[in-house]
Formats: structure tokens, sequence, C-alpha cells
């Protein structure tokens, strides 16, 4: 275990990559977390916002990607300073933080585990059948929905099985670059109305739309792998306050290429579907309600296009999640055993992060083949809905505590940002919770 002096003191750059001049390239650790943390939920989301409200909440989905950075630049700048991972960052801030995440990453992992599988395994079964050569095959064209959700899973798990970050950096970059085509290219045909997309940045709530305005600012993109970024930056190479400006700039812009993401979506919102009073489901199979729209005005090949976008979006969540938060479970579980901060057992690779890629795959296809039992969803409703604030309390701490050094804390205008992003938080997480509560 560390003595105090030892907890202030950096460590020493993670590998000779930390040595080499901090230039910025545009595929780093915050293109990860972004594409990781916009899934198939959050693009329904914004664009249910935009059927239902056309582009009136578009400033908020703008507002939600300033948050993002916010959180992210925070979680990023702690690991840059201090040479320590955002769990020990957690440890100092009280012993009452490992009480509250240790139960949660389980409880998370067990649920979120079958519903990004399910969510990979939507699009894929919805467009596998209709092509021209593997739908004529009958055992293919059959296949049960059950058997694509535990495929992608399986082989989500073999892809980061050996913690290779590089690799996984390389894996979304394509995704995100097949989802950057299909999300965008739906909205471009749309021909939206400029004149309006701009009147949207003017913030407003419409009636009765004050908790889906929240919903938006502080939803899209927000999961726990906020915090796994500053992980990613040490596998990166990207480890002392060197490359703070860089890890700056990651950050901003792999934020700025999910807002795209999510504006596109808005707009096919407002533009195909609050134009036209066509609604659908607000669930994950709301982007196939969307693909059968898309196919009756454009054609089926712009659905197919469309469908692999979809699961490009689901599919980068899955590596994400199944690489960043097996990282921070490692590192938990590790303190919890009493190994030292850079053990090889905490970090990606060792045989508590190939635990926990096993936990997010393989107990959650019970919960595929039982239906998702209403206890379970509801017991992560009700622990998940305070992570997000529980993120934002906890860096607001940090940025200002003694274990953070003099020049890397927060300045006056930090304070307010994130003090306004807790409180966004806060607000957001009694609603879920209040949701979650059965009756």
């Amino acid at each position: 275990m560390h003595s105090e002096d030892e907890a202030l003191r950096p460590q020493a750059p993670h590998d000779a990559g930390s040595m080499a001049p901090p230039k910025w390239k545009l595929i780093g650790p915050g293109l990860v977390v972004a594409a990781t943390g916009i899934g198939a939920g959050d693009l329904v989301a914004t664009l249910v916002a935009g059927s239902r409200y056309g582009y009136a909440l578009l400033w908020a989905a703008v507002a939600g990607v300033v948050i993002k950075i916010v959180l992210v630049e925070g979680a990023g700048r702690w690991t840059l300073a201090t040479g320590h991972s955002i769990f020990e960052g957690w440890r100092r801030v009280g012993r009452w933080t490992s009480w509250y995440f240790g139960p949660y990453i389980m409880i998370w992992g067990f649920v979120y585990g079958a519903t990004a599988m399910s969510a990979s395994a939507l699009p894929l079964a919805a467009l596998v059948p209709q092509l021209p050569v593997l739908g004529d095959i009958g055992w293919i064209a059959e296949m049960p929905f059950m058997v694509y959700a535990v495929l992608s899973g399986l082989i989500g798990a073999a892809l980061v099985w050996m913690g290779r970050y590089h690799a996984l950096e390389k894996l979304v970059a394509v995704l995100v670059g097949v989802m950057f085509v299909t999300v965008v290219g739906a909205a471009v045909v749309t021909l939206p109305n400029l004149g309006e997309v701009l009147g949207g940045l003017v913030p407003r709530i419409p009636d009765g739309g004050l908790v889906y305005t929240l919903s938006i600012a502080g939803g899209v993109g927000g999961t726990i792998t906020l915090a796994a970024y500053g992980y990613w930056l040490t596998e990166k190479g990207w480890s002392t306050p060197r490359w703070m400006r860089v890890m700056r700039i990651d950050n901003a812009m792999a934020y700025v290429i999910s807002g795209i993401f999510v504006v596109a979506m808005l707009i096919v919102g407002a533009e195909l579907l609050y134009s036209s009073g066509i609604a659908i489901d607000e669930g994950d199979r709301g982007l196939l309600d969307l693909s059968d729209v898309l196919a009756d005005r454009y054609g089926t090949a712009f659905s197919w296009i469309f469908l692999i976008g979809f699961w490009a979006s689901s599919f980068s969540s899955v590596l994400g999640v199944w690489n960043g938060v097996s990282v921070m479970f490692a590192d938990f579980w590790g303190h919890v055993r009493g190994k030292a901060e850079d053990h090889p057992d905490r970090r990606i690779g060792g045989k508590y992060y190939r635990f926990y890629v096993l936990w997010l795959t393989v107990p959650p296809m019970l919960l595929l083949l039982m239906g998702k039992p209403v206890q379970v969803i509801i017991a992560y409703g009700v622990l998940g809905s305070f992570f997000m604030p529980f993120l934002a309390v906890t860096l607001l701490v940090l940025m200002n505590s003694r274990h953070m050094p003099q020049g890397w804390r927060n300045g006056p205008a930090g304070n307010i940002a994130l003090c306004a992003v807790t409180l966004l938080f806060v607000a957001l997480g009694i609603n879920q919770l209040l949701d979650a509560l059965p009756g």
C-alpha cells in the first residue's frame, strides 16, 4: 500500500511512448470514450427528441456535449497531474466510495452485458435475413435473436481479451467511420432546413419538455466509461502533465465528433418523423423503426446501410465497455486484494480484468434467456441513477483537494461549470430513481 507522501507524488511514465513529443492525433483515447458512450439508446433518445419537438432541443444536445467534455477533462486531468487512476482518487475522497463502487460495478455489468449484446444483435437480426446471399441460406435466415446476441458478446470478449489498447483504438476508429457515413448520411439525405437548425441553438424548453430537456443534456453519451478515460490515457502513453494540452484537444475533438452524431440524429427525427407525425419505439428498436421509414423513403439499400451504422454504434459500446470497465474493476479489486497500484493484476490484460470481461459476457446470457427479470432491472436503475452524480461530485472534490497539485486544481470557472454539472446530474438521478421505483 502507498503512504500519504507516495500518494501525492506523481508516478513515473508508463512506457517510452510518454517521452515522445506531445503531438495530438485524431485517433486517441477521447475518440474511444466518446464512441463507447454514444450507443443505440443515446441515438434513439435524440431521434425521439427530434420527432417530438423538432429542433427545439438541439441546444440541449449541444450542451450535453459540453458537459461530457467537462467531466472527461476532469478525469483526464486528475490522472495526468497525479499519476494515479480515478479509482485511487475516489479512494482519497473517502472509504465510502469503494463501498459504493464495488456493488455498483457488479450489478451494472450484469445487466449492461445483456443490454449491450441485445443492442448489437438487433440490427444484425434485422439485416442478415434480408441480404441476397446470406438470406437465402435457411439456417442463417432462421437464426434466433439469442444467437446473434451471444455471438456479439463472445466476439467482443475475444477482441479485448488480451487487453491491447492500440488494437482497440483502431477497431473503434473503423466503427466510428462507419457511424459517420451512415448516421450523418441519413441526416444529409433528409435535406435539413438550415434556418430551423440554427433556431434550435436558442435555449428554450417546450411545454412539458423539462425532464426530456434535462435527459438530453445530461444523458447522451454519459456512462461509466467516462471514468475509464484516465486508464486509456495511461495505456496510450500519455501519463504526465506534459500531455495535458494534448489530452484537452483529444477530449474536445472527440466529443465534437460525437456531437455531430447526436445533432445528425436529431435532424433525422425533426425532418423525417416530426414533419410527418411518425412515432417510433423509445427503446433500441426505435432504430429498427427508423430503418423501415428510410426504406420506404429512400429504398431498401439505404436502410441496410443505416442498419450497419446502427450495429457499428452498438458494437463500439461493447468493445469500449468490455475493455474500459473491466480495467476499472481490475483496479478496484486489486486494491481490495492489497496489491500495489502498479501491479500487473490491476492493469489491462490482468487476471482481474479478464474475470470482469467474462462477467460482462457469460452471466448476462441468463438474462437474455429469462427476458431480463424486472427485479434486476429495478435494482440496476436505482443504483445506476447515482453514478453520474457520484462522478460529478467526486471530481468536484478531487479537483480542489490537497491531493491535486496546486497548479492543476480548478479555478473559479472550472468550479462553476462542475457545480452546474453536479446539480444537473443530481436532478437527473432523482428523476431516474423515481422512475425506477415501482408505483
